[in-house]
């Protein structure tokens, strides 16, 4: 696959993601979830002009706030920024690297290698199993894994979740690294389970500096 194409399919998936961030950031509280408000008191009668004067208030002396950190968000763009990046690579069997090929769960491995707070196993099932936070269908976000069971009785191959329907995954031998859609009847058919294993995003804030 083209280095040009991966780049632009790679800025159009990510950027809703910080546009996401974005908007997390500029509806920021400024102290404990309350936004100071001026004080509006009217000026005597005996002014000659009837303006409104504002006071700010005393209580706060000094405020200082950090932006929310959108640690979700940024990981699970270096997720899916890795998952592109290697899109038409060959399917191979134990595959987990870009020069060897990948197999579904090689995949998964690989995009997430980069992100410290998880340590997934190395097969689908065990993925399944006992890893990450069960995500409603209707509730998945960017990053999160989908499991399918492929004729089979058990969860025997995962993919990551892009947005909009879409997943990215390595399929079946003679295949390589492609996009899919669940509204395909054999993936809606065979879909069984979302797991989200990224960190929940953490909010923090610094405050009051009297």
């Amino acid at each position: 696959m083209r280095p040009f194409f991966k780049t632009w399919l790679t800025i159009c998936l990510l950027m809703p993601l910080a546009a996401h961030a974005t908007n997390r950031e500029q509806r920021l509280p400024n102290v404990n979830g309350f936004t100071p408000k001026a004080h509006v008191t009217q000026v005597s009668k005996n002014s000659s002009k009837n303006k409104l004067s504002v006071k700010r208030p005393t209580h706060l002396s000094s405020v200082s706030s950090k932006p929310v950190p959108q640690m979700a968000a940024k990981q699970s763009s270096t997720v899916l920024s890795r998952a592109v990046n290697v899109l038409g690579t060959p399917y191979r069997w134990g595959g987990s690297s870009p020069s060897k090929g990948f197999d579904c769960s090689g995949l998964v491995k690989y995009a997430f290698n980069d992100v410290a707070a998880v340590d997934l196993p190395r097969t689908s099932n065990a993925m399944a199993s006992g890893h990450g936070q069960k995500v409603e269908r209707k509730d998945l976000k960017p990053g999160d894994l989908l499991f399918f069971n492929l004729k089979s009785r058990r969860v025997n191959h995962v993919a990551i979740y892009l947005g909009n329907d879409r997943f990215i995954h390595a399929p079946r031998r003679g295949k390589s690294v492609t996009i899919d859609t669940l509204k395909k009847p054999y993936w809606d058919k065979n879909y069984v389970v979302a797991k989200r294993v990224l960190p929940k995003e953490q909010n923090t804030l610094r405050i009051v500096q009297r």
